[in-house]
């Protein structure tokens, strides 16, 4: 029996019509998902949330049937949409999960508004190192424009998007998570679409990877509950970032899973499922205290983060959710 789709709302923000699914009661959870992609990437595990927790998973603006217009796509400028979205909603706080380029948003959402953060949950995330898969720095060269372009031609694109998923089919470790990428490249074929996704790109990687990182801030997390979650095969962001987030958040829960690419949500939501809802179950939300946060501020402003981290070794072991003799392995 096929599941019921979910019931997409629209809000105007700005000016800008904001796409979302709102479900369930409890808590509220909020879902960002990543580059290219839009709320359905989280279909996999919304009714389970659901369950005990108001889930609101919207399209960023750029993506899916938000607006896509000539706007501020840094992410300061997403944090600040979503702060705008749940007020609207009439939610005051939220644990806030983000995937990939969303993991970016949904720590500048904690930077920038931590009275409205309860928990940060970030997922194979951008913003903990420069490594990024090639093909998303691509997009930021002077050829990326009149290559999409063609890319995207009905002919050229049904028949790389079949490729993709023909390779995506092989069960090849490398080809994971290129039925995802067909479905990326499938949405290229709206020209606003593409350029939002340039702007988006632009704002947060150069030719040398990813420009915006955590580090010089996550110091910051000492007062909110942060659990990383990882696929072991990760072939977008690698997955020893994990390493980086346990160094520089060392109070937070590190969860790699085996078998498992850069969509951990889609590859296994029951396993995704029960390590969210654990630590939903574990965790009190931070309570934000200006005097706490005032301190905070005074004591990162004497660390010398990249003084702290040179010459680490890998940190080991790393919690697994389920027995993987490779997991109580130094992450390479």
């Amino acid at each position: 029996m096929t599941a019921q789709k979910l019931d997409v709302q629209y809000v105007t923000l700005h000016g800008h019509r904001r796409a979302f699914v709102r479900t369930g009661s409890g808590p509220a959870l909020l879902l960002l998902h990543g580059l290219g992609c839009d709320h359905t990437t989280w279909e996999p595990v919304i009714r389970q949330l659901a369950r005990n927790h108001t889930v609101i998973a919207p399209d960023l603006l750029g993506h899916g049937r938000s607006a896509k217009p000539r706007a501020d796509y840094s992410l300061g400028g997403y944090a600040n949409g979503m702060r705008d979205l749940l007020t609207l909603l009439g939610i005051d706080r939220a644990t806030v999960v983000g995937h990939s380029f969303g993991g970016g948003v949904a720590m500048q959402f904690a930077y920038q508004f931590p009275e409205r953060t309860e928990r940060m949950i970030l997922v194979a995330s951008g913003g903990f190192g420069p490594e990024v898969t090639p093909a998303i720095r691509a997009l930021t060269t002077p050829g990326a424009d009149p290559a999409l372009g063609v890319l995207t031609l009905p002919g050229v694109r049904h028949l790389a998007t079949a490729a993709l998923r023909a390779l995506a089919g092989t069960g090849q470790t490398w080809a994971r998570d290129l039925d995802e990428v067909a479905d990326i490249v499938d949405t290229f074929k709206d020209p606003a679409a593409r350029a939002a996704i340039r702007h988006v790109t632009r704002a947060v990687v150069d030719w040398r990877g990813q420009v915006v990182t955590m580090s010089d801030r996550a110091y910051l997390t000492e007062a909110v509950p942060v659990c990383v979650i990882w696929g072991r095969n990760d072939m977008v962001i690698p997955v020893r970032h994990a390493n980086t987030a346990a160094a520089l958040a060392p109070g937070s829960r590190v969860e790699v899973l085996a078998n498992c690419g850069h969509f951990p949500h889609k590859d296994h939501p029951e396993r995704f499922v029960r390590i969210v809802q654990g630590f939903m179950g574990s965790t009190q939300p931070a309570v934000y205290d200006r005097a706490v946060f005032r301190d905070l501020l005074a004591r990162g402003g004497e660390i010398d983060v990249q003084s702290s981290l040179a010459g680490k070794a890998p940190i080991a072991p790393l919690r697994a959710l389920e027995t993987d003799p490779q997991v109580g392995q130094a992450l390479a």
